[in-house]
């Protein structure tokens, strides 16, 4: 029996359990990139034996049904949908989840209301929660929560303030035997998702890599600015006040990103003056960014829109397929678990006499 094989059979063991959930053959999920993770990506990395997600952003819901219809006409493997919690019309995109008989949804950008998750499981989904902290992630399960996502600073977009290394030891032991856990957030190569499944995860998930695949519908200057960014060159922005707290983003520098401050000190004398309350502003400086997002990714302004991107940004040196994406991080991860056994191998043999 060769090394290679018994590698193939160490890394099946490991996301045994994310991929029995997932029901794919790779427990790597796409990560949910507003006006990315549409039709064509989705439907390619469920091809390439991952599981596709969906970006359902701000689509009202006869847009997302139209999108999972789409989805389902270019694959016949699973794929799930991610929706954003503050979106106003949540319940009813749920129940667009479930007429088209959507497996698994998952429920991001704050967390989520106990009914809201209790209402994608009521037609039969799986909840995927994204837990930012250990006493939300019991919380979540407690909830119902199937599974967590942990996602740590690394990230693109929107961005907690703790580091995905930092959140993998504090939540994989504590929560990882009781839901499978996926860990996102600046994982650009194999090793790294190696690491994290032998730390307790049941997959990873990746969104900066998938930028630059082929079937990625991004705009060519979109995809340049990926190939040519360092890890350095994706930022966090800046909170101008801490009475009013934003979600920090994170994204590649540019004229954009100084936009958004002036965006914000707009806002927040309209909050202090009365003329809306936090919900209301919070989802205008939202708005900003998806309107932003759009105008990188679709019409290719990269220095007015957003650059949305993880610090794996660094490790995108140039486009490939998904399915090139996905064998290499295998192959990497193989590559070690091979490395491994060759050394174990080695320090067993019989050492000469001297």
């Amino acid at each position: 029996m060769s090394r290679t094989r018994e590698a193939y059979r160490n890394l099946d063991r490991l996301w045994k359990r994310g991929r029995e959930f997932l029901g794919c053959e790779c427990a790597i999920l796409g990560g949910a990139m507003s006006w990315v993770s549409e039709r064509n990506l989705v439907a390619a990395v469920s091809n390439a034996g991952g599981f596709g997600v969906i970006a359902c952003g701000s689509m009202p819901p006869d847009m997302l049904a139209a999108e999972i219809a789409a989805t389902k006409a270019l694959t016949d493997r699973p794929f799930g949908v991610n929706l954003i919690t503050m979106h106003p019309q949540l319940d009813e995109l749920i129940d667009v989840c479930g007429a088209a008989r959507v497996g698994h949804v998952v429920l991001a950008g704050g967390l989520p209301s106990s009914a809201s998750i209790k209402r994608v499981k009521e037609f039969g989904a799986k909840a995927i929660c994204f837990a930012p902290a250990p006493v939300l992630a019991k919380k979540l399960v407690r909830a119902g929560a199937d599974a967590l996502v942990i996602e740590g600073a690394e990230a693109g977009g929107h961005v907690g303030p703790v580091s995905t290394s930092v959140l993998a030891q504090e939540i994989l032991p504590a929560m990882g035997r009781a839901v499978p856990v996926f860990v996102a957030g600046g994982i650009g190569r194999g090793e790294a998702m190696l690491s994290y499944l032998e730390m307790g995860a049941s997959g990873v998930q990746l969104g900066t890599r998938f930028v630059c695949a082929h079937e990625c519908i991004a705009h060519p200057r979109f995809k340049q600015a990926f190939i040519r960014a360092s890890a350095r060159d994706a930022v966090v922005s800046v909170q101008i006040d801490p009475q009013f707290p934003v979600i920090p983003v994170r994204a590649i520098a540019n004229a954009g990103t100084d936009r958004f401050m002036e965006v914000q000190r707009s806002v927040i004398e309209k909050f202090h003056r009365g003329e809306m309350d936090q919900k209301s502003a919070q989802l205008e400086i939202e708005h900003f960014w998806a309107g932003a997002l759009r105008r990188a990714v679709i019409d290719g302004d990269v220095e007015n829109g957003s650059l949305m991107a993880g610090q794996s940004v660094g490790m995108v040196t140039s486009e490939q397929s998904v399915r090139e994406i996905i064998d290499e991080f295998i192959g990497q991860a193989l590559d070690v678990l091979d490395a491994r056994a060759a050394h174990a191998a080695a320090a067993e043999e019989p050492q000469g006499a001297l």
